[in-house]
């Protein structure tokens, strides 16, 4: 697409920033219009109250004829094209000349009568220039603007000089009009001018304010990515990492049974082999989706409570489950999150705690939903345990994070160990 420049304030001068042509040619066909309204209105008013002359119908006809000439060049794309750079200025010329040719200097020589008084004259040019002024004030700045009207002002002067006596009333009629003229010019240029400048610095403040938007959501994105990739470690850890672990002690209890018990040797590696078919498949429904499978399944409560009755029989320990029946609905992150958290602490009492008793509860307190998972087990130390590789409780707390829950984990040496995570 085609540009031309346009200058914007700035602390040291004008700024140049590029303008779509488009722009202008909507803006000329914009002023071919309006001004032909106002040639229509202008001929309707003169010939109901009056019969208007040889010269006024001469002024109307040429004026009608630029409008449109000049409607016509906003639609032909080859002059736009042809001109190229050169286009804009190219039409600024054409409107302050065309109406200068037409209705000052070829009415002197087509019409032998007396000529309109000056501020008639120049009354009809002085659309078309103010249409050029708003060009010129648009896309070329404050000085070009002054040039313009002290331009305009001087051939004015020439022309009258050329064309009325000095000292009589029409020439001095003529030159108070052109100071009007140039006058009134140089304060709507200047306005304009003003105008545009605010326009593009909001523009530029806009574009600014854009780009520190896309540098945030980048920095949103690489975040977002980083917690992902925590959570897949995380839930690698809840499902790989504990069916290896849990095969890995089953397989040492076979080893320890092979010679002296071989058919409860056998046992064990079938609950091993089972194990192991399970974890992979929980591991492959983590890669695909990330989520784990009972909950899909069976839902919260039930595939919490399958969770916990599963780890005791496994472990042959005693389980108490205080898990209701009605739980408000929560969103699928929130129920991964209670899922794995259950998941963890209860595969950590069972490896580590030495419990005897569990106790699993999944509750409403108010409006907000509570976990809590209990073991009468030996304890430890959790200020401690924050500061070693416990990447389990790590997971608890940064999951806790994730949901804006509050998670508790209350423990004592040879006192048991009490996980809540209320969300």
């Amino acid at each position: 697409m085609c540009v031309l420049r346009i200058l914007i304030p700035h602390r040291n001068g004008y700024n140049v920033c590029m303008q779509p042509k488009k722009d202008i040619m909507s803006l000329l066909r914009i002023a071919s219009l309006l001004w032909a309204a106002y040639l229509g209105v202008s001929a309707v008013i003169d010939y109901s109250l009056k019969s208007p002359g040889l010269t006024e119908m001469y002024i109307y006809i040429g004026d009608g004829a630029i409008t449109l000439l000049f409607f016509g060049i906003s639609f032909w794309p080859w002059v736009q094209k042809r001109l190229g750079r050169i286009f804009l200025p190219v039409m600024i010329l054409l409107i302050c000349a065309l109406p200068v040719v037409v209705n000052q200097i070829a009415l002197r020589y087509l019409f032998s009568g007396p000529l309109p008084a000056p501020g008639t004259l120049l009354a009809s040019v002085a659309p078309f220039l103010l249409i050029a002024l708003i060009l010129i004030a648009w896309q070329y700045g404050w000085r070009w603007v002054l040039v313009f009207s002290l331009g305009v002002a001087f051939l004015n002067i020439i022309l009258l000089v050329v064309f009325y006596p000095y000292k009589q009333e029409p020439f001095s009629a003529g030159l108070f009009v052109i100071l009007n003229q140039v006058v009134i010019f140089i304060i709507v240029g200047f306005f304009i001018n003003v105008v545009v400048g605010w326009l593009n610095i909001e523009r530029r403040e806009l574009q600014e304010a854009n780009l520190k938007l896309s540098n945030y959501s980048k920095t949103l994105e690489d975040l977002a990515v980083s917690r992902e990739r925590s959570r897949i470690a995380q839930e690698l850890h809840d499902t790989l990492s504990h069916t290896l672990s849990g095969v890995s002690v089953q397989l040492e209890t076979m080893k320890a049974y092979w010679d002296f018990e071989p058919s409860t040797a056998r046992k064990i590696l079938d609950r091993s082999l089972a194990a192991t078919r399970s974890g992979l498949e929980e591991t492959r429904r983590v890669l695909m989706a990330l989520r784990a499978k009972p909950l899909e399944e069976l839902g919260l409560s039930e595939a919490i409570r399958k969770l916990s009755e599963e780890a005791a029989a496994h472990a042959g320990i005693k389980l108490e489950l205080r898990i209701a029946s009605r739980l408000s609905p929560v969103s699928q992150d929130i129920e991964q999150i209670l899922y794995r958290v259950a998941q963890e602490a209860i595969a950590n009492s069972i490896k580590h705690a030495g419990a005897a008793c569990l106790t699993v509860a999944l509750q409403m307190e108010g409006d907000r939903l509570m976990l809590s998972v209990e073991d009468d087990g030996k304890g430890f130390d959790p200020a401690s345990a924050v500061h070693g590789q416990h990447f389990g409780l790590l997971g608890m707390r940064e999951r806790a994070l994730a949901a804006s829950g509050k998670l508790d984990i209350i423990s004592l040496q040879g006192k048991g160990t009490v996980v809540r995570l209320t969300i």
